[in-house]
């Protein structure tokens, strides 16, 4: 492929989440991929340290998925799920329903993350009013946590930068929990930091200013990953699942990057023994071959939503024209059949260890502050350059230095300000975790 023809061709694509501008001066393309690597129009491989976007669980390409899109396709390309339905649906929120936590057994397909956090709030609020308590209306985030892009999840989300522009905009009815992150006390923890369980009890403050008559749902990220990968701390989802349960208030986790596999199990749930009343997925679902998401709900709120309606008349008023997308619907089969085959999350549960050592071999160096890992996920925070009077510097500037580096390297690494995340395929080989952790570590020196 002709890299000045595709220069040419850049204009129309208004990127996401993209300083657009600086990209298109010097794009980064990615034309294919299999396996544990990407390749590069011009040819040249790239070990992928992120899953794509911490989605691509089982590697690139895997001729099961492969197979299995291009044969549905074939025999189905589409069919709608308002009033009617196909089976490949029904197969694949059975399949789901045997790995998600016990109880939580119904499953509300939808086709991101955003969406699947966007429709666990509004199951909250019709359950809370088909149970007769409909002032229970406040939702409860977090700040520096992520829950997508729509208005929903972007007000109870708690990242500055993606709310400032739209602040006057932002859903009626929301709080925020303080964050977990305790640099001071936790810096360089290895799995869950010591400190921090009594942040949970913040949420008693803000019951008390509001009222627990008027809270529906908590809705929290088990780990936040978006927000640079902070690990909850010893006691602290316990905490918030006990003062849930005390004032009758909803827990949602956010498992779009947590769930399948990452934390070496299959949800959070197996890893913290906290149970939530709802759960969103997205990202390694189908491993992200066809946009697809899904919220697993636990089976007396579907019933309780379902039966304060009468028979025939829709008992929730939402939906998407490609939930349990036909084509998603198979690659989420294929893929969950894939997992349990090749044992992926026992795989990651494996790699832990040895992705904590390689990534804490990077403590002493030069502007690392601070290094977090669960699971097989892991995170090199630096310290920011000052800004200076010019403009140049300050928060960002140095992650994302960092970054082009590694892919000039030929690795793929993820930038969230400062912080490096990686968060390789579960397919990820020892050898391949070292060269990622080696070329963070190369890139970090060269970096002022």
């Amino acid at each position: 492929m002709d890299m000045t023809d595709v220069a040419q061709d850049l204009a129309a694509f208004w990127m996401p989440f993209t300083p657009n501008q600086q990209f298109k001066k010097a794009p980064r393309l990615l034309a294919e991929a299999r396996g544990m690597y990407y390749k590069t129009p011009d040819g040249r491989e790239i070990l992928d340290g992120v899953a794509g976007l911490w989605c691509v669980a089982a590697g690139h390409c895997r001729t099961e998925i492969v197979k299995a899109v291009q044969d549905q396709v074939a025999r189905l390309d589409f069919a709608p799920t308002f009033n009617m339905g196909h089976p490949v649906a029904f197969e694949a929120a059975n399949r789901l329903a045997a790995i998600t936590p016990p109880g939580l057994n119904r499953i509300f397909f939808t086709n991101s993350g955003s969406e699947s956090a966007d429709t666990a709030m509004k199951i909250a609020l019709a359950y809370h009013r088909a149970r007769g308590e409909a002032t229970r209306t406040r939702i409860i985030g977090r700040e520096r946590g992520y829950h997508g892009v729509n208005f929903g999840g972007m007000s109870v989300g708690g990242i500055p930068g993606n709310r400032k522009m739209y602040s006057a905009s932002m859903a009626p009815g929301v709080d925020h929990l303080r964050h977990t992150h305790d640099l001071a006390r936790n810096a360089f923890s290895k799995g869950q930091p010591a400190h921090g369980a009594e942040f949970a009890d913040e949420l008693e403050r803000l019951i008390t200013l509001h009222d627990a008559s008027n809270i529906a749902a908590v809705i929290v990220e088990p780990m936040a990953g978006s927000a640079g990968v902070l690990v909850p701390p010893k006691g602290y989802l316990e905490k918030l699942r006990a003062l849930c349960d005390k004032h009758g208030i909803l827990l949602i986790f956010d498992e779009v990057i947590t769930g399948f596999g990452r934390m070496g199990t299959a949800f959070s749930y197996d890893k913290f023994k906290v149970k939530p009343d709802l759960m969103t997925m997205a990202k390694a679902i189908n491993n992200a071959t066809v946009p697809m998401g899904a919220v697993a709900v636990r089976q007396d709120i579907h019933d309780t939503v379902v039966g304060a309606t009468a028979e025939g008349t829709i008992e929730f008023m939402h939906g998407y024209t490609y939930s349990g997308h036909p084509l998603a619907c198979a690659a989420a089969n294929a893929t969950l059949a894939l997992y349990e085959r090749d044992r992926l999350f026992d795989r990651a549960a494996s790699l832990e260890g040895y992705l904590e050592n390689a990534a804490h071999a990077l403590k002493g160096s030069k502007h690392v502050i601070d290094i977090r890992n669960i699971g097989l996920v892991a995170a090199i925070e630096m310290e920011p350059r000052p800004l200076g009077k010019d403009g140049t510097g300050g928060p960002g500037k140095r992650g994302y230095e960092v970054f082009t580096r590694c892919f000039a390297k030929g690795v793929l690494v993820r930038a969230t300000g400062d912080t490096i995340a990686i968060s390789p395929p579960l397919i990820v080989e020892k050898e391949q975790i070292d060269r990622i952790l080696a070329t963070v570590a190369e890139a970090i020196k060269a970096v002022d």
